[in-house]
């Protein structure tokens, strides 16, 4: 057995067959500790790690990819496929992108599943999740504290993320990866846009730290409301930001049509006036 206690797999038990490995490395996958896109380890590495023969680890990779949970690159190795993008499909993601009206629903809808996540997440989360969740706050607050709002959009999602990790049920986790993959694909509203509102990067950052508090402190009522009020904020935010925008763009058209009118415009006729 490998003497690495950080390794993300361990060796196979019993009679080490493909179909342990498989159902190992479905795990790590079904948890969410392989996510889409991650490498798996070298053949060689791999196989020592699982304690199995390379054609048994080979048996079982091909049971994978036929599976559509891993996929192979010829001479680039094996990843976990992208199957959290599947969970909204493309149809549907394309039919929610152009009305409008879906932002509303899709923050209704997370409003319940995040208040219950923080909940489950403050009743459930282990030391190694809290720390995760104070370091992703820390990583928040740096990059508030030296305006890189491009790394607190990205610690955002890891915040929330992670939130999901920590309340330990995987059909919210991966119902909760969905969401956020379309929410940073800008399918449902502009979060940079949010972002720029005033006022609303110290309103976000207070937010987070309220669920990280509530979570950290075992108290899943706390934890519920803190993220149900941050997720009130942002439909709030959301709604102010589309009329921002649709205000900007009208006077953007009044301005080129103010523009391109100068001097040519002409003065209507008078009533009074006698046509020749």
């Amino acid at each position: 057995m490998t003497d690495d206690e950080d390794s993300l797999f361990s060796g196979v038990s019993h009679s080490r067959t493909a179909d342990e490995v498989v159902q190992q490395i479905e795990l790590l996958i079904l948890d969410g500790v392989l996510r889409d896109g991650d490498r798996l380890p070298g053949e060689r590495e791999l196989a020592q790690s699982l304690e199995v023969s390379r054609p048994i680890l080979r048996d079982a990779l091909k049971e994978l990819e036929s599976r559509g949970l891993l996929v192979s690159h010829h001479g680039g190795g094996t990843f976990v496929a992208d199957i959290i993008g599947q969970v909204f499909s493309k149809p549907i993601t394309d039919l929610i992108s152009r009305h409008a009206r879906a932002t509303r629903d899709y923050l209704e809808y997370r409003r319940e599943l995040e208040g219950l996540t923080a909940e489950l997440a403050a009743q459930r989360a282990t030391e190694t999740d809290k720390a995760l969740l104070s370091r992703i706050i820390e990583d928040m607050r740096r990059a508030h504290a030296e305006a890189q709002p491009e790394d607190e959009l990205v610690a955002d999602v890891e915040f929330h993320n992670a939130v999901g990790e920590a309340a330990h049920n995987i059909i919210l986790l991966h119902t909760m990866r969905a969401c956020y993959r379309l929410l940073s694909e800008g399918i449902f509203f502009n979060r940079k846009a949010v972002f720029s509102l005033h006022n609303a990067r110290e309103r976000l950052l207070e937010q987070h730290v309220a669920i990280h508090d509530a979570i950290l402190a075992g108290d899943p009522e706390a934890a519920k409301a803190a993220a149900q009020a941050h997720i009130d904020f942002v439909m709030r935010a959301a709604d102010e930001s589309a009329r921002a925008g649709e205000w900007g763009r009208v006077a953007k058209l009044r301005l080129i049509r103010r523009d391109g009118s100068r001097g040519t415009r002409t003065t209507a006729p008078s009533r009074t006036e006698t046509k020749p």
